[in-house]
C-alpha cells in the first residue's frame, strides 16, 4: 500500500515508494483539493470551530457504534476514490474476497492461520456523518470461520477497517469532481498484512492512495483543549498528557490532571462557545507547564507531547486513536477529518 507522505507497505516496492513523497492521481486534477483547503477554514491555525452535536448522530446503529468505540485504531489519510459506487458494495465484497484469496495463494502470511478461508464484506455506516451532504461512511470487515464453532454460527471478525469523512465546513467538497468520493479518513484494527492487501485493492480499483496520518504535537494540544470539560458518563476522572523526553533510552512523563480541575482552568481561559483560538490553547499549556515545573522542577516545554487521553477519546502522535464515547464519536471524527485533509498532498 503506497503512501503519499510516509512510504510503503509492500517489500517489493519499499525503496522506490519511500523516495516519492507525493501522489498525483492520473484522473484527479492536481491543485483541486489544495484550492478547497485554501477556501475552507481547514488551513487556519489561529482558531478552530468547536464541533457541535447533530441529529444525524442519533441514527448511528448502537451495535455499529460499539464496534467503533473502545478499540485502538491506526489512522491513514486517503485521496478521493475514483468511480466508487455505493450500489456495488456486494460486488466489491466478492472481488476483495477473491483478491485476498489470490494473495494467500502467493504465499502471503495473513497471520490468522494458513488454512483459513477469509471473506470480505463491504457495507455502509449510516449516521456516521456531520451533515446530510457528507458521504456515507464505509465499513470493511474480514471474517474467518472458526474451526471450533458449530455450523451456522457467525464467522469471527479478524480485521476491521472503515472510511469516513465528517466536515465542519459546508463548502469543502465543492471543488471535488462528481466522479470522486471523498472519504479522507481510513482507520483499521487488525493485522498489518491484511491492511496492506486491502489498501492495495482499493488503490488499484479506485486510483486512491493512503498516507500514514501522524498527529503533530501542536494538534495534540488542540485535541486536549477542545475536549476539555466534555462530560461523559462513566469516563473522564482524569485527563492524561504523556510527554516524551529527548534522551536515550526513551523516557516518558505521564501528567494526569483531574478533569474537573482542568475544566475550571479552561473555563477561565476560554471565551467563545463556538470556537477555540490558538492563544487560548497556548495559554492553557503554559499554565500546565508552570504548575508542573513548580512542583517537579521539570520543564515540559523542552519535551514533546505524544499522547492525550480525554474523556471522549485518546490520540497518539503515531496516528493511533481510540474513541471512548458514542455521543462524541462524530465530533471527534470531524477534528481528525481536518487533519486527514491537510495530510493529503497534491
Amino acid at each position: 500500500m503506497q503512501t503519499p507522505t510516509a512510504g510503503v507497505s509492500t517489500p517489493g516496492s519499499r525503496s522506490s515508494t519511500r523516495r516519492s513523497s507525493r501522489f498525483h492521481s492520473s484522473r484527479y486534477p492536481p491543485g483541486s483539493l489544495t484550492s478547497t483547503r485554501r477556501r475552507s477554514g481547514f488551513r487556519s491555525v489561529s482558531k478552530r470551530k468547536i464541533p457541535q452535536s447533530t441529529p444525524l448522530e442519533e441514527t448511528l446503529d448502537p451495535a455499529k457504534a460499539a464496534l467503533l468505540t473502545q478499540k485502538q485504531w491506526t489512522v491513514y489519510s486517503v485521496t478521493p476514490m475514483y468511480k466508487f459506487s455505493y450500489t456495488r458494495l456486494r460486488e466489491y465484497s466478492r472481488h476483495l474476497s477473491a483478491h485476498i484469496a489470490a494473495e494467500k495463494q502467493k504465499g502471503l502470511a495473513i497471520e490468522v492461520g494458513s488454512e483459513v478461508n477469509l471473506k470480505a464484506k463491504v457495507s455502509c455506516l449510516p449516521g456516521l456523518k456531520g451533515k446530510d451532504s457528507d458521504p456515507l461512511a464505509l465499513l470493511v470487515q474480514i471474517s474467518s470461520p472458526s474451526p471450533l464453532t458449530r455450523a451456522g454460527t457467525e464467522d469471527r471478525i479478524v480485521w476491521t477497517g472503515w472510511f469516513c469523512g465528517t466536515y465542519t465546513e459546508d463548502d469543502v467538497l465543492e471543488d471535488i469532481p462528481e466522479t470522486f468520493t471523498c472519504l479522507p479518513l481510513f482507520l483499521y484494527n487488525g493485522a498489518e498484512t491484511l491492511t496492506v492487501v486491502v489498501g492495495a485493492w482499493f488503490q488499484r480499483n479506485f486510483d486512491c492512495c493512503f498516507g500514514k496520518l501522524e498527529i503533530s504535537t501542536q494538534d495534540l494540544t488542540w485535541f486536549a483543549a477542545m475536549w476539555t470539560g466534555c462530560e461523559v458518563h462513566g469516563h473522564g476522572a482524569v485527563t492524561e498528557l504523556v510527554f516524551s523526553l529527548p534522551v536515550e533510552p526513551r523516557l516518558e512523563i505521564s501528567y494526569a490532571i483531574h478533569t474537573e480541575d482542568l475544566k475550571r482552568l479552561w473555563n477561565n481561559i476560554h471565551k467563545s462557545k463556538d470556537e477555540v483560538t490558538l492563544e487560548e490553547v497556548e495559554y492553557l499549556f503554559q499554565c500546565l507547564y508552570s504548575h508542573f515545573s513548580k512542583h517537579f522542577k521539570i520543564h515540559l516545554s523542552a519535551t514533546q507531547l505524544v499522547k492525550v487521553t480525554a474523556s471522549v477519546a485518546s490520540a497518539h502522535r503515531e496516528g493511533k486513536v481510540k474513541f471512548l464515547s458514542k455521543d462524541f464519536l462524530v465530533r471527534v471524527l470531524g477534528f481528525i477529518t481536518e487533519l486527514a485533509m491537510n495530510n493529503i498532498q497534491y
